[in-house]
């Protein structure tokens, strides 16, 4: 018998007409002590499916079983933690888990569950806080009082619900040691829901899909045959991790591409927006001056055209400072970057290292305390519509549909268009983010995860001289962010649109960029180091996952996450090189003609 089942287990929402199928026919058998991961999608019904678990809902049809017998209601044998902490705000630390454990074990002796409480707060590392209230906390520590107040109630089953989906890279894996720890240590038996592969292969002794929705089913289950503990930078060189990785990746995308709804057929008109300068011949390769210029003054003037084009964005020594009743606190400390014209850079650091603050500085919405941004030959003094901006919240008139959100901007940069066209640009772009199906829908009906869609299109449809991406695609799910992944490279190659994309996520930064600059650890932040991303173009995941230099650079990510934790370990030191491999195709088969431009060695200075 099994310790946890489901049997042809189904839930719809609705009435009549209006029903909606969101989970069909579940099936799935757990053991005592097991590990279970179900890698679900936006929509897909992973919320309601650890919702019936937990006994919050019931099913429509079918039964969910525990130790035998059907599942009527909440119980706190099954303890379950959410994406969001629901805490209470008023009291500490060691109140709102005391708040579980008063309940569950109020027959105990006040020192026992003083003693119980804290053992527990001792275990997810909060011992120093224990004492705070959670706007005290940070968003990890703040999951990290939602785990302890779980595990204190001692289920024999704990659920998870992508509790660590909105956290930084730092924060989400030393939370995923932590949870593998107490799973060894308390032989817990743990559903998760997540949107990370790697956190899946990390954690979990099985991997199973829930399919895209509606009539969301379950795919097929992956063992994963690695001996624990599993350490994750060592995992880039197990053959066993990188087969389960490209073989999930692959199934994902195959079940959410049969999903999309993009229309394909649909083409931007040939506008040029108001806010583009002049367009350069070859812009982003700046060439040296044609020999049959008439003198040196105009061999000279062409240099300094070109050379703007290597510096198309500088940052010089930017300086942001908050004062505090303890007295001013330096965020980011003489930040210093050049970007080339059509250079993608992905900006990657801790949590709280000022990622977010220099980005919304070069938007103009964060004053700049010292120093200076220079785009395309201006100072920065302000925003602008020449700056397109996505934040991870979105960000909508709610009384305005998704085209009329994405018109706003249009009808602004492309006043000399016809209707028509600014339209068409609407509607391509709403489109490629895959809401041809939800254009006229206002943005108080869209779930969050399609708002941000909205947000994203906005910012493509005003073909901005520079696009800064602040996490854009951290709210959402795998297979979500690797559609608007796919997007954002095609626009990108499309546009060759200058970008800047902040993301905690080590595999979108190399994805994405050229470039990938690391930040040191604040406050007092600044450039630590720049690796070379350099890999062929157009770029797609199933190719990243097949290319030999790929896990190289994905180590030096993640080893500089790990040295950078408590500040720059090593100031004086100036590069690292990564000798690059055979360049492959799609099927994994070496290229013997490649370019030496596209055979450099990657530097990270």
């Amino acid at each position: 018998m099994a310790f946890l089942e489901l049997k042809n287990m189904s839930k719809s929402y609705g009435n009549g007409a209006d029903v909606t199928e969101v989970l069909k026919d579940l099936n799935l058998n757990i053991e005592d002590g097991e590990f279970v991961a179900i890698v679900g999608f936006s929509g897909s019904g992973k919320t309601t499916l650890i919702s019936s678990i937990a006994g919050l809902i019931s099913p429509d049809s079918g039964e969910v079983l525990f130790k035998g017998k059907p599942v009527s209601g909440p119980s706190p044998e099954r303890g379950i933690v959410f994406q969001s902490y629901s805490l209470m705000p008023w009291l500490t630390v060691y109140g709102n888990i005391a708040l579980a454990v008063n309940q569950v074990f109020g027959s105990w002796s006040r020192s026992k569950r003083d003693e119980h409480i804290r053992h527990y707060i001792d275990m997810v590392g909060l011992s120093h806080a224990a004492d705070r209230r959670p706007a005290e906390l940070s968003g990890g520590m703040r999951q990290r009082v939602a785990v302890a107040r779980a595990l204190a109630m001692q289920p024999e089953v704990i659920l998870l619900d992508e509790p660590l989906s909105a956290l930084d890279a730092l924060t989400r894996a030393k939370l995923q040691d932590e949870i593998e720890e107490i799973s060894q240590i308390e032989k817990k038996t743990i559903v998760l829901i997540t949107n990370d592969v790697d956190e899946a292969i990390l954690l979990a002794d099985r991997v199973i899909p829930l399919n895209p929705g509606p009539r969301a089913s379950l795919g097929p289950e992956f063992k994963i045959n690695i001996s624990r503990p599993r350490e994750r930078t060592a995992m880039n060189h197990d053959a066993e991790f990188i087969r389960l990785r490209k073989e999930i990746t692959e199934y994902l995308m195959k079940v959410g591409m049969a999903a999309s709804n993009a229309d394909d057929s649909l083409d931007l008109p040939d506008l040029t927006p108001n806010t583009a300068a002049p367009k350069a011949t070859n812009a982003t390769v700046p060439q040296e001056p044609a020999a049959e210029l008439p003198n040196d003054a105009a061999r000279a003037a062409a240099k300094v055209h070109t050379a703007h084009l290597d510096r198309y964005v500088e940052f010089s020594q930017v300086t942001k400072i908050y004062p505090t009743p303890k007295g001013p606190l330096t965020v980011v400390d003489g930040f210093d970057l050049k970007l080339r014209k059509g250079e993608f850079i992905s900006l990657i650091g801790h949590s709280g290292c000022g990622k977010s603050t220099v980005l919304s500085m070069v938007a103009g919405l964060n004053e700049i305390s010292g120093g200076g941004v220079i785009l395309d030959g201006r100072e920065v003094t302000g925003a602008g519509p020449d700056r397109g901006v996505v934040f991870q919240a979105p960000s909508l008139f709610p009384w305005l549909t998704a085209r009329e959100n994405v018109l706003l901007g249009v009808d602004k940069v492309y006043p000399h268009g016809s209707r028509k066209e600014r339209k068409e640009i609407v509607e391509y772009y709403l489109s490629r983010v895959g809401l041809s199906d939800a254009m006229d829908k206002k943005a108080c009906e869209l779930s969050n995860g399609m708002k941000q869609r909205v947000g994203i299109a906005r910012a493509f449809a005003l073909s901005p001289k520079l696009l800064l991406l602040d996490e854009p695609f951290g709210m959402l799910d795998s297979l979500t962010r690797w559609e608007l992944q796919e997007v954002l490279m095609e626009v990108w190659k499309r546009t060759q649109v200058t970008a800047i994309c902040v993301t905690h996520d080590v595999d979108e930064a190399i994805l994405l960029a050229d470039r990938v600059v690391m930040m040191s650890n604040g406050p007092n932040a600044k450039v630590g180091k720049i690796m070379e991303v350099n890999l062929p173009r157009p770029r797609t995941r199933k190719q990243l996952l097949k290319h030999p230099d790929y896990y190289r650079y994905r180590e030096q990510l993640l080893t500089f996450l790990e040295e950078y934790e408590g500040g720059d370990p090593d100031p004086d030191e100036t590069e690292t090189t990564i000798e690059p491999a055979t360049i492959v195709d799609m099927d994994g088969k070496p290229i013997t003609a490649v370019n030496s431009e596209d055979r450099q060695e990657a530097v990270v200075s």
